[in-house]
């Protein structure tokens, strides 16, 4: 075991991440549960940043990939149709938009979320004739340049190594700054030009959890439509049934221009990204102007329209409300004794932010120790809750007694 640790320190390089918080060779997986070369048992509380929504090596995906693969079935194809393409298409207007009267061209785009995120950053500027985006503190939107610009975290901006321009930064979830924003906008003499897009979580993931407000995000909204700019909503963690609706906005009253979805919408953890275009802003495109040679990925639509069809009933979602207020329950009964530590929440995305950074670090080493892995978000001071949304209630709660026990001893 240790000389296999050393194979990966003396060839990988050196940029590998998260590995280094959970330093153990992985074997298997299934659901909510890793397992290493060693047989240790690990409750997952990260599920892939986000991309397992339905646990790891789902079963009924798991089958009809296999299924799919002994018939031949054609696993890459550029964006050539496929009976794999089709058929998710389908599921997905079938049980999502046309269920919520939502009128969408589906533009499938390179497979991780920054490369939608730069399909939709092109889109909005070929539309609009500009340039600038306006994008909020704390966002994070990707790793490529012009993702990169509109994330907020420099953390990951000082390795670009290149000036990263054209954003408009501004304060999210606070409504003076929308309003001293707009009167710069209409002010003639302010010399700052309408935008092309305003880029936004509803709620900030990798930010740390901050859940937009309702009047915030339609006050976003409107001064978008007033300055002829593209209202864009990235719900690429937040999204797929993770805050207990498909969409994470879905309770706010908003009709976006292009909704950007990656990570869950793949199923089995397989790369999808994927934007969901008004069809009087996706008609701006001209055929090939965004390419990509992972569009077609056939094991991509075999998983995710299994994904997709979750949602036919309420009976996941139900769950996710309840497997949220169980872990949201945990955390308050900590809070009582800890009264310093800050929670948020929408569905089953959960933070907990410690003082600093380095408790928030021995937390979650201690919990990788004991078997339980989390990870940290926004700079490093919150831990954030992300299981599948598929765990068992079983799984949960033993991930949660041991998530407590640590804190109550490093806490005191």
């Amino acid at each position: 075991m240790a000389n296999e640790m050393e194979l990966f320190e003396k060839y990988e390089s050196e940029i590998r991440a998260y590995c280094r918080a959970v330093p153990t060779v992985f074997k298997s997986s299934q659901n909510a549960i890793m397992i290493d070369e060693n047989n240790k048992e690990y409750v997952d509380f990260f599920a892939g940043a986000g991309v397992l929504n339905f646990g790891h090596n789902n079963p009924k995906m798991k089958t009809a990939i296999i299924d799919f693969i002994n018939r031949n079935g054609v696993a890459h194809s550029l964006d050539m149709f496929t009976d794999v393409k089709r058929d998710f298409i389908k599921t997905f207007v079938d049980t999502i938009l046309k269920p919520r009267n939502m009128e969408y061209k589906l533009q499938f785009t390179g497979p991780t979320g920054t490369n939608a995120v730069e399909a939709a950053l092109k889109l909005a500027r070929r539309t609009t004739g500009r340039v600038n985006v306006v994008a909020f503190n704390r966002g994070f939107h990707g790793m490529t340049l012009g993702a990169l610009a509109c994330t907020a975290n420099q953390a990951f901006r000082g390795a670009s190594g290149v000036p990263l321009n054209n954003v408009i930064r501004d304060t999210f979830n606070d409504m003076q700054a929308l309003s001293n924003l707009r009167q710069k906008f209409e002010d003639r003499g302010s010399g700052l030009m309408p935008p092309a897009a305003f880029l936004v979580e509803s709620v900030q993931a990798e930010g740390g959890v901050r859940v937009g407000q309702k009047e915030w995000l339609q006050g976003v909204q409107k001064l978008a439509k007033d300055l002829g700019s593209l209202f864009i909503i990235d719900d690429i963690q937040a999204g797929s049934g993770r805050c207990g609706t498909y969409f994470s906005f879905e309770d706010l009253d908003l009709d976006p221009d292009i909704i950007v979805l990656a990570k869950g919408l793949g199923g089995f953890g397989t790369p999808i990204g994927m934007l969901l275009n008004k069809p009087n802003i996706d008609s701006n495109w001209k055929p090939g102007e965004h390419t990509g040679t992972f569009r077609g990925q056939g094991i991509s639509f075999v998983a995710g329209k299994i994904g997709v069809e979750y949602f036919k009933n309420n009976d996941l979602l139900d769950g996710v409300k309840e497997k949220g207020s169980y872990i949201r329950s945990r955390l308050d009964a900590l809070q009582e004794i800890h009264k310093d530590l800050k929670i948020r929440q929408k569905g089953m995305m959960l933070a907990l932010e410690f003082s600093n950074a380095q408790i928030a670090k021995e937390v979650a080493t201690k919990c990788f120790e004991r078997g339980l892995i989390i990870g940290a978000c926004s700079t490093g001071e919150i831990l954030k809750f992300i299981p599948p949304l598929t765990i068992e209630k079983d799984v949960l709660q033993k991930g949660m007694d041991t998530f407590v026990d640590v804190c109550l001893e490093v806490l005191g």
